[in-house]
């Protein structure tokens, strides 16, 4: 899957997680951009995305995610 593609399935899944669908996230995007995005939703998100692209993210690389490109590398990384 090429990046493009992993940022429109990550679209769909902030817009149903923060239930926004103006929500449009980027390589700079982070919590603070986004209303709502606390810990518990953190979760919830890192679940759904884990979901949605049939992948498992480990915990070493969750701490270190600070951006949704960030995010991204790991998704492209584990679709390889």
């Amino acid at each position: 899957m090429e990046r493009t593609g992993i940022f429109e399935k990550l679209n769909e899944v902030f817009r149903d997680i923060f239930d926004d669908e103006t929500i449009t996230v980027g390589e700079e995007t982070t919590a603070a951009d986004i209303e709502g995005w606390d810990s518990l939703t953190h979760i919830n998100l890192l679940a759904t995305i884990e979901d949605e692209f049939d992948i498992k993210f480990e915990m070493k690389d969750i701490v270190k995610m600070k951006n949704v490109g960030e995010m991204a590398d790991l998704i492209e990384d584990q679709l390889k």
